[in-house]
């Protein structure tokens, strides 16, 4: 069942609106939405940007909610909506789908639809896959029919990180040792908060160090080891989780360490949602999604923090991060160039694998009794599919 953008404004009494304000323009690319209204909704604006790019046509929003199907046409301008994706796909063939939906249980069947279907390219939400199994998948999907994919971690197309990167390799912050992330220690603290949010943090951990060597965890629940018939079915489609305490830590390829550490109502401002970076001289303290995204603390001179910025250490941000990394244009326009010049997403399959592979490695380890386990996993399947 699909219903006519035209037929939508005219009954709502907004067919006057000038088809400029909803980014009507001679394009290039031709964009398919797909949410789900109280399953996951539209992500955290994965339906938004498109309209603003000049080269882009949202030709169609999909979503199974009859009630929110007139709202998503009217928040995407899209010519037409459906009730059923794959009816979407079929009949608009687009050339970029946007996979919005937050309960990861919908992600395989969606990125197999699009690729079904001839997109060229997908901008998916957050977390990736809910297994390594799942990631195969969607790999073999993809690979198949010659799609791009990239994943929605924004923080990693932030303009900053290259300028962190070569400082770093520069000397500044001397000899590095670790990395400690956190997630946001809210109501989700433990294994909600490492998929949720964690997943931005490994996303950022594969960015400055590479891959995970190796890997140990620990899982609580209630102060006290977590057992196995405290296994539960998680929130948005999360597939089996288990603990409101996670410590875990891992060698990375390039040497340097790795801990991530969730509880459950510890979060706070002061220590927020992010990752340090700690070297023999200072320290360099991201915070996700906030702005400015990177500080330093010169270990010499007490705690300063200093703006790191793509203009440098110490200088103003001259770019507009909020018109191009947090609506995710700037993770569009990746895609785009990679469509149509060759290579890679900046943050594509095989780092959003990688995500996936940090959370899988904690709950291998808590299966197997907190021991040190090795990098690729041997077990594809999620470590607490077999709750006995």
């Amino acid at each position: 069942m699909k219903m006519n953008r035209r037929l939508f404004l005219k009954s709502s009494g907004l067919a006057g609106i000038s088809s400029a304000l909803w980014g009507q323009t001679a394009s290039d690319y031709r964009v398919g939405i797909i949410g789900h209204t109280g399953r996951g909704n539209f992500g955290h604006g994965l339906d938004k940007m498109w309209k603003l790019h000049p080269k882009i046509s949202v030709v169609g929003v999909a979503d199974a909610n009859p009630q929110g199907l007139p709202k998503a046409l009217e928040r995407t301008g899209a010519e037409t909506g459906y009730l059923n994706y794959r009816e979407m796909l079929q009949t608009q063939s687009p050339d970029f789908v946007a996979i919005c939906p937050r309960h990861v249980d919908q992600r395989v069947a969606m990125i197999e639809a699009a690729c079904e279907f001839g997109a060229k390219a997908i901008y998916v939400e957050k977390p990736f896959a809910r297994s390594l199994r799942e990631c195969r998948l969607i790999s073999q999907a993809c690979k198949r029919s010659g799609t791009l994919l990239a994943v929605a971690h924004r923080n990693r197309y932030h303009p900053a990180l290259p300028v962190a990167r070569k400082l770093i390799d520069a000397g500044l912050l001397g000899h590095v040792h670790s990395m400690e992330g956190r997630g946001k220690q809210d109501h989700r603290g433990g294994a909600e908060d490492l998929w949720v949010l964690g997943t931005h943090v490994f996303d950022l951990f594969n960015a400055f160090a590479g891959k995970p060597v190796t890997c140990s965890a620990e899982i609580k629940a209630d102060g006290k080891v977590a057992t196995k018939n405290q296994i539960h079915d998680g929130n948005e489609g999360l597939g089996p989780l288990l603990g409101d305490e996670i410590h875990a830590e891992w060698k990375m390829a390039n040497g340097w360490s790795a801990t991530f550490q969730s509880v459950r109502g510890k979060g706070s401002r002061q220590a927020g949602f992010g990752l340090e970076i700690k070297g023999s001289k200072g320290t360099m303290d991201i915070r996700c999604d906030r702005e400015p995204l990177i500080h330093f603390i010169d270990g010499s001179v007490g705690n300063e923090r200093i703006p790191l910025t793509s203009s440098g250490l110490g200088k103003p941000e001259m770019r507009d991060i909020e018109g191009t990394v947090r609506n995710h244009l700037a993770a569009i326009h990746d895609l785009m160039h990679c469509l149509e010049r060759g290579g890679s997403p900046i943050c594509g399959l095989e780092e959003g694998t990688s995500t996936v592979s940090f959370v899988s490695s904690v709950f291998e380890s808590y299966r197997q009794g907190g021991k040190v386990v090795g990098f690729p996993l041997e077990n594809r399947t999620h470590p607490l599919a077999n709750r006995n």
